[in-house]
């Protein structure tokens, strides 16, 4: 019987939790907070970058290029080596 109440105990607290970022949505401050929580959560995974390849940029490999926040690197952009991309898609230093 105990385990009958847990996948409803979990909808209820999952329910429960998106109102709270939606409700926190609503407001400017619960917005701009949002924001930058999300805006941190994609640079950390590589969805965003925290710095744009600046002409002149050159990278020793990948690892130089992540530690300055500039990764990933498309074909075409400063920065961009053949020998970087390892796969061949035009996409060096990909986050993974």
């Amino acid at each position: 019987m105990r385990s009958r109440y847990i996948p409803m105990l979990s909808t209820l607290l999952a329910a429960a939790a998106l109102g709270l970022i939606f409700g926190a949505a609503t407001s400017p401050l619960g917005r701009s907070a949002l924001s930058g929580k999300t805006n941190q959560l994609a640079i950390l995974i590589g969805w965003e970058r925290h710095r744009e390849p600046q002409a002149g940029d050159v990278w020793g490999g990948c690892n130089d290029a992540r530690s300055s926040g500039t990764f990933p690197i498309y074909r075409g952009e400063p920065g961009y080596r053949e020998d970087m991309d390892g796969d061949g898609d035009g996409i060096a230093c990909e986050p993974y």
